[in-house]
C-alpha cells in the first residue's frame, strides 16, 4: 500500500472487509486514491481478485484501478475486473443468451447475439431510416446533418434503458413537455416511428445496441435466479466509483446488490453530474447512502490552493449557489489572470505567449498546462496548434463524440484508402489528395502539395492514379525539391504495389500504410503522437466493424471497407477509445473542450479558459430530436418545459461545470478574452458576465488594501 496516503485515507483503505462503506467528498480530496489503496488492501489480504468487481459510469473513470492492478509491483493472482453497466450487461447476456433470447423477443433465439458499437449502431439505425428520410421525407422540418439524427434516436433508445420506461413511451415524453409550434409534434412522432422500427430491425436480426444490451439485462436476467445467484457469488466485494455519474438504472442495481455484498465503497463526488446528458443521476445515487452503515466524509482538498478555493467560493456566489469552500482564506486576485483583446486571433497570441513563458521562464511543465473552451472548434484548434507548435511546445488535441472524418489524420488515410480501392468508386476530389499530401509528407506545405495533385493526380479508366514524380519538369522538380519528390516517390509506389496485390481488409491495409510508411523518418505522422492516436481509433472502429458485418454475410452488397467507407462519408459519430484518453497522459498541453476535461478526472496547475463570452459555456447544445432532462428520472411525464426551466438547469449547469473545473486546477486561472468570437460576432455570455463581478469585486478589495 502506498506510504504516501493521508490518515483518513489509510483507515478507509483498511477498514474490515465486512463493511459496507459509503465516501463522499468534492473533487481532489482523494477519494478514489483511498478507493485504490482499498482494493490494494483487499488484495494484500488475500481476497481473490476474481471476487472483486469495480463499478464505473464509463471506462475512462477506471483507468486509475486498472493502472493499480496492472502496475508492477501489484500482487499476482489475477486481476479484478473493471467494467461499466454496459460491460457487466454484455457479459452477462453473453453468458446467459439461451436462457433468455426467446423471452427477450428475438425472432432467431437459437443464433448468437451480435454486439452493436456505437459506429455500429449508426450503420444499422441508417439502413431503418434512410429510407423514411428519402421516400416519406422524414424530418425535413429539421436542420441536421443525417448522423445527427442517427445519433439522437439511438441516444431516445439509450435513455429508455437507463431510466426505466418502455422505448415505446419516448415520443409521448418529448410531445407533452413541448411548449411551441405544434409541427414540432409531427416531428417527435417520426422519432417514435424511427425508435420502433430499429428496435423491430434489432429483434429480427438478434443486432443488440446498447439500449437492447441494458434492456435484457435489467428485465430478464437480472431478475433471474441463476445470473443473479452467479453474480453474487462470484463478486462478493464491490468498488463504485463516481456513482454520482451512475445512471438510474445503475443505481436501481446497486441498491438491491449493495445489501448482499460481503464488503463495498460506494463513491460520491459532490457537485457532480456532468453526464446529466447521458443520463446521470446524483439524486438516485444520494438513496444508495442509507444502504451503507459506515459512511465517511473528505473534505480537505489536495489540488486546489487557498487562492483557486477562494475564486470558486467567489464564483459560486455569484452564481447563486454558495460552495463549501466558503470558509477559504485564500487570496483569488492571485489566481484569476486575464488579458482583454478585440479578436479571436488576438487572444489566441496572447494564450500562447503566456504558454511560452510558463514554460520557458517557469519551468511548468506541457502536461500540467490545459486549455479549454465550450466548444473546440476546427479552426480554433488549429491556430492553437500551430502557434504552440511554432514554439516547440508539445501540444496534444482530445475532442470526442465527434464524427471520424473530422479528424484531419482520418481524412487522410481514406483517401489514400480510396485510391488504394478504386473499384470502390469513390474517387477523391484533387483538394482532397492535396490535402492528403501534406499530412503525409513531412515539411510538404499546402501550395506544393496542391501543385503535386494538380499535376500528377489523374482519374483514368483503371480508377484514379498517382503519376511519378519524373513526369514533372525540371523547374518544377526543383520547386517541390528532390527530397520531398523521394517521399512522393515511396507513398506513391506503395499504392500502387498495394492495388497490385490481392485485396485485404481495410484495417489491415491501413495498418500496413501507416507503420510502412506514414510513420516512417520524413513523413507526416512520424512522431506525431495525435495523428497516431486518431490512427489507432479508426483501424479499432474499422475492426469491429468488420467482426460485426463479417458475422451477416447474407447482408453484405458492397464490400465490407466500401460500407465503412460510406459509413464515415456520412459523417458516422466516433466511440470513445481509451487509447484517446490514455494519451492524455503524456506531457503536454491538453487542447480539450471543457466537459471532456472533467470527465477524465485530472488535476493540472493551470487552466486557460477560451472564449468565456460565448454562451456555450452556459447554453445546451439544442437537440430537436431528444431531451436530456426531459427523458430523466427526475422529470415527471407530461409536465411541459418552459423556458423558465431551460434557464434554471443552463444556471446549475453552468455553476457544476465551473466548480468541477477550479477544483481541478492546483494553481492559476487564465481567461481568454475577445470582444468578437469566431464569427466576429458581440456575445455576453452568463460566465462572462458572473466573472466581471468577480473581477470587479476583486478590484474593489485591491483599491482599499491600497
Amino acid at each position: 500500500m502506498d506510504a504516501d496516503l493521508l490518515p483518513e485515507q489509510r483507515a478507509l483503505a483498511t477498514s474490515p472487509l465486512t463493511q459496507r462503506v459509503w465516501l463522499q467528498g468534492p473533487a481532489g480530496c482523494g477519494k478514489t486514491t483511498a478507493g485504490v489503496a482499498r482494493l490494494a488492501h483487499m488484495l494484500e489480504q488475500g481476497v481473490p481478485a476474481h471476487s472483486i468487481l469495480i463499478l464505473v459510469p464509463q471506462r475512462t473513470l477506471g483507468l486509475a484501478y486498472a493502472k493499480a492492478v496492472r502496475a508492477p509491483k501489484a500482487l499476482a493472482g489475477g486481476l479484478a475486473d473493471i467494467l461499466t453497466l454496459g460491460g457487466l450487461a454484455r457479459r452477462m447476456v453473453e453468458l446467459f443468451w439461451p436462457l433468455v433470447a426467446a423471452k427477450a423477443g428475438f425472432a432467431h433465439p437459437g443464433r448468437p447475439p451480435t454486439f452493436l458499437t456505437l459506429e455500429t449502431a449508426q450503420h444499422y439505425m441508417a439502413r431503418v431510416v434512410l429510407p423514411l428520410i428519402e421516400q416519406e421525407r422524414y424530418f425535413e422540418t429539421v436542420t441536421l446533418q443525417r448522423n445527427r439524427i442517427y445519433s439522437q434516436v439511438l441516444d431516445n433508445l439509450n435513455k429508455a434503458a437507463v431510466v426505466g420506461f418502455a422505448h415505446s413511451e419516448v415520443g409521448a415524453r418529448l410531445h407533452e413537455a413541448w411548449v411551441g409550434d405544434e409541427a414540432q409534434a409531427n416531428v417527435y412522432d417520426q422519432v417514435q416511428e424511427c425508435v420502433n422500427r430499429f428496435r423491430a430491425y434489432c429483434l429480427e436480426n438478434h443486432l443488440l445496441d446498447f439500449s437492447l444490451q441494458l434492456e435484457v439485462f435489467l428485465k430478464h436476467l437480472w431478475p433471474h435466479p441463476p445470473c443473479r445467484t452467479h453474480l453474487m457469488a462470484r463478486y462478493q466485494h464491490l468498488i463504485a466509483d463516481n456513482v454520482e455519474e451512475f445512471t438510474p438504472a445503475g443505481c436501481d442495481l446497486l441498491a438491491e446488490w449493495l445489501p448482499q455484498c460481503q464488503s463495498a465503497l460506494a463513491i460520491y463526488d459532490e457537485d457532480g453530474g456532468y453526464r446529466s446528458f447521458l443520463g446521470a443521476d446524483p439524486h438516485s445515487a444520494q438513496g444508495l447512502k442509507g444502504l451503507c452503515p459506515v459512511q465517511a466524509a473528505f473534505t480537505e482538498s489536495l489540488v486546489a490552493s487557498p487562492g483557486v478555493q477562494a475564486l470558486e467560493r467567489r464564483l459560486s456566489e455569484v452564481l447563486g449557489k454558495p460552495s463549501p469552500a466558503a470558509t477559504a482564506r485564500g487570496d483569488a486576485r492571485r489566481t484569476l489572470l486575464f488579458q482583454y483583446h478585440r479578436f479571436q486571433p488576438q487572444m489566441v497570441d496572447g494564450v500562447v505567449e503566456e504558454i511560452r513563458r510558463l514554460i520557458q521562464e517557469e519551468a511548468v511543465e506541457p502536461g500540467q498546462i490545459v486549455i479549454l473552451a465550450p466548444f473546440l472548434s476546427d479552426a480554433l484548434r488549429f491556430a492553437i496548434r500551430h502557434r504552440l507548435e511554432a514554439e516547440k511546445i508539445p501540444v496534444q488535441s482530445h475532442r470526442p463524440s465527434r464524427s471520424l472524418l473530422e479528424e484531419p489524420a482520418t481524412r487522410c488515410l481514406l483517401t489514400w484508402a480510396s485510391l488504394a480501392h478504386p473499384s470502390w468508386g469513390f474517387p477523391p476530389a484533387a483538394f482532397d489528395v492535396a490535402y492528403a499530401l501534406q499530412q503525409s509528407i513531412a515539411d510538404l506545405d499546402l501550395v506544393r502539395a496542391q501543385l503535386l495533385a494538380e499535376t500528377l493526380y489523374r482519374l483514368e479508366e483503371g480508377g484514379p492514379v498517382l503519376l511519378s514524380f519524373d513526369q514533372l519538369k525540371g523547374a518544377m522538380q526543383k520547386r517541390v525539391t528532390y527530397l520531398l519528390g523521394g517521399r512522393y516517390e515511396g507513398l506513391r509506389i506503395w499504392l500502387k504495389d498495394y492495388r497490385l496485390r490481392k485485396s485485404e481488409p481495410l484495417d489491415h491495409c491501413i495498418r500496413r500504410l501507416f507503420g510502412e510508411v506514414l510513420s516512417q523518418l520524413g513523413y507526416g505522422f512520424h512522431g506525431n503522437f495525435d495523428a497516431a492516436r486518431v490512427a489507432a481509433n479508426l483501424i479499432e472502429s474499422i475492426e469491429k466493424f468488420r467482426q460485426v458485418v463479417e458475422e451477416r454475410p447474407a447482408e453484405q452488397g458492397a464490400p465490407i471497407g466500401q460500407e465503412y467507407f460510406q459509413l464515415v462519408r456520412d459523417g458516422v459519430i466516433a466511440a470513445q477509445y481509451l487509447e484517446s484518453w490514455k494519451s492524455q497522459e503524456q506531457n503536454a498541453v491538453l487542447l480539450a473542450p471543457a466537459h471532456t476535461f472533467l470527465l477524465a478526472n485530472r488535476p493540472v496547475d493551470h487552466q486557460f479558459w477560451l472564449n468565456v463570452s460565448s454562451v456555450g459555456w452556459w447554453e445546451r447544445i439544442f437537440q430537436p430530436l431528444t431531451h436530456p432532462h426531459v427523458l430523466s428520472r427526475r422529470w415527471e411525464a407530461g409536465t411541459p418545459w418552459t423556458d423558465k426551466h431551460e434557464v434554471e438547469a443552463n444556471q446549475a449547469a453552468l455553476h457544476r461545470l465551473v466548480v468541477g473545473l477550479l477544483r481541478r486546477c492546483r494553481k492559476r486561472v487564465y481567461l481568454g478574452l475577445s470582444e468578437l468570437d469566431e464569427q466576429g460576432l458581440d456575445q455576453r455570455g452568463p460566465l462572462a458576465s458572473a466573472l466581471q463581478r468577480v473581477l470587479k469585486s476583486m478590484a474593489r478589495e485591491e483599491a482599499h488594501d491600497v
